[in-house]
């Protein structure tokens, strides 16, 4: 796995003012808790209003992925003057770049912005942890699967957006642990969607008439 970064000094400037505890983009910040809230809200009350756990399966996954996309692609450039992602480059490998804001343009970002970003960026892992082990101690395997699939999508994040801010330290275990998360979304989060979806098999047995 290749790593690349970019010089920050080229990195756009989003039209920023002065720092301030001012809310600058407060349609920005509703969207960075809003999915992540409405995922987890709806996980703790679903069975009491519906009992598809398909529906229910569907709707929380769903959630998950417009809040790794909102807060991937948008929330956090704008928000905290961060960025990553990654690309398949010629020679077929997958490059990591982390982003961050030049000095100058760090200054201009809102503290109150930063802060309640990095609270929800937190949180939800935190939650989805919670709820791991409370399915894990009851047996809901079931449930287990999508608390998983919330666990990656929130700490694949996290791990991206910690590399951002640590910098350039290629041994940074936040590094490996964001690409490991990405990796594992990519591939496991289709598999698991689809094996909710995928039949038991029969149990009933076929009989047969013997003559005598």
């Amino acid at each position: 796995m290749s790593q690349g970064y970019v010089d920050n000094s080229s990195f756009q400037d989003f039209g920023f003012e002065e720092n301030s505890a001012r809310i600058k983009h407060p349609v920005v910040t509703f969207f960075h808790l809003v999915f992540k809230s409405m995922a987890l809200i709806v996980y703790l009350l679903c069975n009491i209003f519906s009992d598809s756990f398909i529906g229910n399966f569907v709707t929380v996954t769903l959630l998950l992925s417009l809040d790794f996309w909102t807060v991937k692609n948008i929330t956090g450039r704008i928000m905290v003057g961060l960025r990553w992602w990654n690309y398949i480059n010629d020679e077929g490998k997958s490059v990591w770049v982390f982003e961050s804001r030049n000095g100058d343009s760090q200054q201009k970002l809102s503290s109150t912005e930063i802060r309640i970003f990095w609270a929800g960026l937190i949180a939800a892992p935190l939650m989805w942890v919670l709820f791991f082990f409370t399915s894990f101690f009851k047996l809901s395997f079931s449930w287990l699967i999508l608390v998983a699939i919330g666990l990656t999508l929130s700490c694949s994040n996290l791990f991206g957006y910690l590399r951002c801010k640590m910098g350039k330290t290629d041994d940074s275990m936040s590094n490996v642990m964001s690409g490991m998360a990405n990796q594992y979304m990519q591939k496991q989060m289709m598999q698991n969607l689809f094996s909710a979806f995928k039949p038991k098999p029969s149990t009933s047995q076929s009989t047969t008439n013997l003559t005598v």
